[in-house]
């Protein structure tokens, strides 16, 4: 198995993060880090106590879920509850933060941004970034690799295609086949 960098580490733990998210419509995670030391992480969902959108639906005011705290605020949040200084910290984010969020991370002292999947990237969010001079990354992340059963589950869609091949499945059944399985694992399988 590959290690990974330690970009990959946060950002995977970003994503384990938004797994805990009770927003239907778009789960995120953040994830605050010192000296290579998570202190802090946070999901996108409701206020301890209240009504979660994946029970109740989601109560939107001018096409904004306002029931949902944000992944990065709710990161944010459990460092001012228990004390963590964010001067200076880095932000792990499953997706670019809201121009809100933005605002929060610059006057939290946030010094560096890695984000994986772009979402509804606002200028003024990079304009503020760039004044307050927060580094802001893209950071391809590749969830397979964080696949424990990779391996098998290549091994399983290679000898299901070979199965196939030998009940006679055509070329232009099994080519489309081939290619998602190269998408999905990045290995060549040769016809």
């Amino acid at each position: 198995m590959e290690r990974i960098t330690w970009d990959q580490f946060f950002m995977a733990q970003s994503h384990l993060l938004a797994l805990r998210s009770t927003c239907t419509r778009l789960a995120v995670g953040a994830t605050i880090v010192r000296e290579k030391r998570i202190i802090a992480g946070g999901y996108n969902g409701s206020i301890s106590g209240d009504e979660h959108c994946i029970e109740q639906g989601c109560y939107v005011i001018d096409n904004h879920c306002v029931r949902t705290v944000h992944a990065e605020v709710n990161a944010l949040l459990q460092c001012a509850k228990y004390g963590t200084s964010t001067n200076g910290a880095d932000l792990y984010v499953t997706h670019f933060p809201c121009l809100q969020c933005t605002k929060s991370i610059i006057q939290a002292g946030i010094k560096n941004v890695f984000y994986a999947k772009s979402y509804k990237n606002s200028p003024y969010a990079l304009e503020l970034f760039e004044k307050a001079n927060v580094n802001v990354v893209h950071i391809s992340f590749d969830e397979a690799k964080i696949d424990f059963l990779k391996d098998e589950k290549f091994d399983l869609a290679l000898e299901m295609l070979t199965k196939l091949r030998s009940l006679g499945a055509s070329k232009d059944i099994l080519k489309p086949l081939e290619e998602k399985v190269n998408d999905l694992f990045g290995k060549l399988i040769q016809a």
